[in-house]
């Protein structure tokens, strides 16, 4: 194998890439306001509520993401592309915008341990969301026969 090709993964897999990615991060970010969650003085009524409010709206715009970046990946000319390319470059600044900010705002203490429970855990649900629309649109992704770029045949 050339070098050019030592990181080319086929397009298909670049959807199964983008959805390890963000299911990991939706995990762990989660997993952080579950555990805020466990720390709080007294949960009310409405801090679910409005976890589930922050998973709407931010699940709403990584829905939309995941489809963009689908139609993205399916539009390559090439069969295979380096595996870095299941993200554009606005994609990759947005994440690290993203991770730093919300590392900053956690070791901060700027911010409530409610405020980490409740947005954190819509947050990382919603990226959750994106991961396993990443996993739905790789299942639903032609297979690719090794030889041609034409769908292989069904057994």
């Amino acid at each position: 194998m050339s070098e050019k090709h030592l990181f080319h993964v086929r397009k298909r897999t670049l959807l199964a890439i983008a959805g390890c990615v963000w299911l990991l991060a939706g995990v762990n970010v989660a997993r952080l306001g579950i555990l805020s969650y466990g720390i709080m003085e007294a949960v009310r009524w409405y801090h679910p509520v409005l976890s589930a409010v922050v998973f709407g709206a931010f699940g709403f715009m990584f829905f939309k993401m995941s489809f963009k970046h689908t139609k993205r990946i399916h539009g390559y000319p090439e069969p295979t592309r380096p595996f870095w390319h299941f993200f554009d470059l606005k994609a990759y600044c947005i994440m690290a915008f993203m991770m730093g900010g919300g590392i900053w705002l956690r070791s901060s203490g700027l911010v409530p341990n409610t405020f980490i429970a409740v947005f954190y855990t819509g947050l990382g649900l919603a990226l959750a969301l994106a991961g396993v629309m990443f996993w739905v649109m790789f299942a639903r992704y032609p297979r690719m026969d090794n030889k041609a770029n034409e769908p292989a045949a069904e057994v």
